[in-house]
């Protein structure tokens, strides 16, 4: 696990390249403290660096930049090849015995890259990684990302130069770089808590889409973007070829391939643990984990003294009974708001998924002990754990029923009168109905209650679903850009509307909010995260299961659940599922009411010209009040403002 950055162009070009870019990879240290790395060719113009984070082969022999045998290629990696050893073994057979210099996987990975070539080694790797490679013969950058996305890759034009870099803040030292917020993008924040690949809060800057890599030279003005692994003919082969076994033979299936994902990614030369939730996902990791090791696993959680949040008991009771090496804390109201400055720092775009706080605590927890942390992340993806997929697939049938026109002119004649009108009336008439019949803002309710109506398909339905703001209501001259939820790129030919929904979440939800929440906090603290149930072949696996085992007898998740109930009584993870959160409902009305007042000011509002302060003040003052909570809409705004605001100023809105 590192920080990689480069320059093609520009200041690479120079005496100075070798300056510039150990300044940028200074940036993001915190994401390798244990070295760092440079090679410049300015006859070439190329300067690439990294920092390194020692996993694997802690010597020289794995320190980077690393050119490869042949002197060809040169290479910064971010990440873990699991099938190393693997891929080593199959080099020395097919090909001349290399002169291994040591044993990292970034080594083998390079050999496989000088010896078939970039696609195809790619394509036997089995991993999380990002990483730039410069063809000194070809005088071409290629930058790569993981199949399912756990690794962060940036990249864009900065005046002559095109750089790269595993997060944005490593372009600040860059004389040309400007800082463009891009209205759009942040309409994509407004809407979903986060930015989707392949777009970024910075203009100019994309972000890699997982699965996929990028060819550049000089001579190129756009760099040629194209996918190895595509996660839509996955999702089709396996409805093509589905699984044909018993429910309980998925379950004998599943659990071989988390046995084997488990076996590769549990290889490291440093000390490595998992966190523990008590919830299915996690507990099941580390179930198979320590059926696979020879002594107990460390295993990290957190509790918290409210109720609702806490999930340190139950993870305790599973942590005895597997026998791991258990570490809990519990932390105050202080230790968690303690975070919240630091948030801007984190996360190097602006990023609203709350359970962003306890996720860096328990990073920070994890990191006092272990270098490497393994998480449950995908299990709810993968297995169809949403609650979200039933509703929104019930509310399309009894919808769909309807025709669209008389949908369209029913949804035209409630929004006639304004939602001011209708509040008007409305406030005439409150008063003489029973407490319960009460409502506020009736008017704005019915606009929003006419806006459904007039949805065309279950994809509508279910992004208005996981919708936060309506970007339209809140931004100023911005234009939301295309989505995997609205035509970005084809989706698979679902059999049902619940599995188009795991699929949107698997390509969009999951690699953009839940792993970059896991990769930022964690590196924050210098801790690599693993997350095996993103093995590529396990993926295909639970692709091909209908949902018919995925949900048998009613429940979510059936396979991961009996899985684990193999190895954990079923009494003490059977029980409702907790978010990973924090309180900002009742903070935002109490310990950070005053920090909130300041970002949420008025005129600030409307001299930053992003929103309508309208809306939000409105939104604001619903909140205080306890007519509503708020607190999804208000934290997008305030993570955005407080991003900002420590960027000290340099960053300009973009003129619409």
């Amino acid at each position: 696990m590192c920080g990689i950055v480069g320059i093609v162009g520009g200041v690479a070009a120079t005496s100075n390249g070798a300056f510039a870019i150990r300044r940028m990879a200074d940036m993001i240290r915190h994401r390798g403290p244990d070295g760092d790395g440079v090679w410049t060719d300015a006859e070439a113009g190329i300067a690439l660096s990294q920092r390194r984070l020692a996993i694997i082969d802690l010597s020289s022999a794995g320190a980077q930049p690393m050119i490869s045998h042949s002197g060809r290629y040169v290479i910064v990696f971010n990440g873990e090849i699991y099938n190393h050893v693997e891929m080593r073994t199959l080099l020395d057979r097919e090909f001349d015995a290399h002169a291994w210099r040591g044993h990292s996987d970034t080594e083998v990975f390079l050999a496989a890259i000088e010896e078939v070539g970039v696609r195809k080694a790619l394509e036997i790797a089995v991993g999380m990684f990002a990483f730039g490679l410069w063809d000194r013969r070809e005088r071409t950058l290629v930058l790569g990302r993981d199949r399912l996305g756990e690794k962060p890759l940036y990249y864009g034009r900065i005046g002559k130069a095109f750089v790269f870099a595993s997060e944005p803040k490593a372009f600040h030292p860059l004389p040309d770089w400007r800082r463009e917020i891009d209205r759009d993008a942040l309409a994509l924040l407004m809407r979903h808590n986060y930015i989707p690949a392949p777009y970024s809060i910075y203009r100019g800057i994309r972000k890699l889409r997982p699965g996929h890599f990028l060819v550049f030279s000089d001579h190129m003005r756009e760099p040629r973007v194209e996918s190895y692994w595509n996660a839509r003919e996955v999702a089709e082969q396996g409805q093509r070829g589905p699984f044909h076994g018993s429910p309980e033979e998925a379950v004998d299936e599943l659990e071989r391939h988390l046995r084997r994902a488990l076996e590769g990614q549990m290889i490291a030369d440093v000390p490595l643990g998992a966190f523990l939730s008590g919830g299915i996902d996690s507990s099941a990791i580390v179930a198979v984990m320590q059926s696979i090791s020879p002594r107990p696993v460390q295993t990290f959680t957190i509790g918290f003294s409210e109720t609702a949040y806490n999930e340190a008991d139950h993870a305790r009771q599973v942590a005895r009974h597997l026998g791991t090496n258990h570490t809990e804390l519990y932390l105050s109201d202080r230790d968690a708001l303690d975070v919240v400055p630091q948030l801007p720092g984190i996360y190097c775009e602006p990023f609203s998924d709350s359970s962003q706080i306890p996720t860096f605590l328990v990073s920070k927890l994890a990191r006092s002990s272990v270098t490497v942390a393994l998480s449950g992340d995908g299990g709810d993806e993968l297995f169809s754990g949403y609650t979200r997929y039933a509703l929104a697939d019930a509310f399309w049938n009894k919808l769909s029923r309807i025709p669209i026109g008389l949908r369209r002119v029913s949804a035209s004649l409630a929004t006639l009168p304004s939602p001011d009108l209708y509040n008007n009336v409305a406030s005439g008439i409150m008063p003489l109905l029973p407490q319960r019949l009460r409502r506020q803002r009736v008017g704005d309710k019915i606009h929003k209650a006419a806006s459904v109506l007039s949805l065309r398909t279950v994809n509508d339905v279910y992004r208005r679903l996981c919708s936060h703001w309506e970007p339209t209501e809140i931004m100023l001259n911005a234009v939301e850009p295309p989505t995997i939820m609205t035509g970005l790129e084809a989706l698979p030919a679902s059999p049902s509307n619940v599995e188009r929904m795991m699929y949107i979440d698997m390509m969009s939800y999951l690699p953009d909010d839940i792993l970059v929440k896991v990769d930022r906090a964690a590196m924050a603290v210098s801790l690599e995260t693993r997350v095996p149930l993103l093995d590529h072949r396990l993926v295909s696996f639970a692709l091909s299961l209908p949902l018919s085992i995925l949900r048998a007898g009613g429940q979510t998740k059936w396979p991961l659940k009996q899985l684990l109930y193999r190895h954990v009584p079923r009494a003490l993870v059977e029980r409702p599922k907790m978010g990973f959160g924090v309180p900002i409902d009742a903070w935002l009305r109490g310990a950070l009411r005053d920090w909130a007042e300041a970002l949420l000011d008025e005129r600030r509002l409307r001299d930053d010209g992003f929103f309508q302060p309208d809306v939000i003040r409105r939104a604001w003052f619903e909140h205080l009040s306890g007519h509503r909570n708020n607190q999804y809409l208000l934290w997008d705004v305030l993570m955005f403002q407080s991003w900002r605001e420590a960027q000290q100023g340099a960053t300009t809105a973009v003129a619409a």
